[in-house]
């Protein structure tokens, strides 16, 4: 282990605390302004019937909502050749708890994957989730919101960047252009929803580090001394890095951690 935080006396601790609380609430106002910002996106009709698959059958993209305005979506990394979800998204959806908070708000949180339903509810039994989980296997749901990228099916567009974008900026884990065998390539993402009578509007997707507050409890780990023990964390050497970062070497489904 590296350089730890400097033992300092309390007055000096809450000093160089103030002074942090100071760049604290900067930050939360601009996080109140950007969230406001959010807010004001405008929206987009969706059209195309969606068809999913839950514990009673059939269903649509308004049946998702169970009755509430709003509906939040985890695009949970599953495949329909998959033997178990992706370990990233499983510690996302490890986190998710009761949902009592966000119902009496008027809104509906699911996950959508595209493994066929009867893995989903294994999966979800083996881990001892509760979350509403919904299959979109066959239908074209996920390549139109882009948690499935194939350029057959539909023009990628990978953390907002076509395939243009991308041959010059470098897909996130090759660095370089989108090439013919990422086609199939799954990605985790969270979409948001508005219903309006009978209408559904489509109004935020986010992807890539924008869905990483939900991920591997994070936004605990951000509070502590040694934070979340990954290789580029600053300051450098405190703490050994664990592997345990989205796509990390030592990164387990929830079930696999000997702990």
């Amino acid at each position: 282990m590296g350089e730890l935080p400097r033992v300092v006396s309390p007055e000096e601790w809450m000093a160089a605390r103030k002074e942090l609380l100071a760049k604290e609430k900067e930050l939360t106002r601009a996080r109140d302004a950007l969230n406001a910002e959010r807010r004001r996106l405008p929206m987009v009709r969706v059209d195309r019937p969606h068809e999913f698959e839950g514990p009673d059958g059939k269903v649509s993209l308004l049946d998702l909502f169970d009755g509430r305005p709003q509906l939040v979506m985890h695009h949970f990394m599953f495949a329909p050749d998959w033997d178990e979800g992706c370990p990233s998204c499983s510690s996302a959806a490890d986190g998710i708890g009761r949902l009592r908070q966000l119902h009496v708000r008027n809104t509906t949180l699911v996950a959508v994957s595209r493994a066929p339903y009867e893995k989903l509810a294994a999966y979800r039994d083996r881990m001892g989730w509760t979350f509403p989980w919904y299959s979109s296997y066959g239908s074209a749901f996920n390549y139109d919101f882009h948690a499935t990228l194939d350029d057959r099916i539909m023009p990628v567009l990978l953390h907002f960047r076509d395939e243009g974008e991308l041959a010059e900026a470098g897909t996130p884990w090759t660095g370089g252009p989108w090439t013919e065998d990422m086609n199939g390539e799954e990605v985790p993402g969270i979409s948001a929803f508005l219903r309006v009578g009978d209408e559904v509007f489509h109004t935020y997707s986010t992807y890539g580090r924008g869905i990483e507050e939900f991920h591997n409890g994070y936004h605990y780990l951000d509070l502590t001394a040694l934070g979340r023990q990954e290789e580029w964390e600053e300051p450098k050497g405190r703490a050994e890095p664990l592997g345990l970062q989205v796509g990390g070497p030592n990164m387990r489904v929830p079930d696999q951690y000997d702990v």
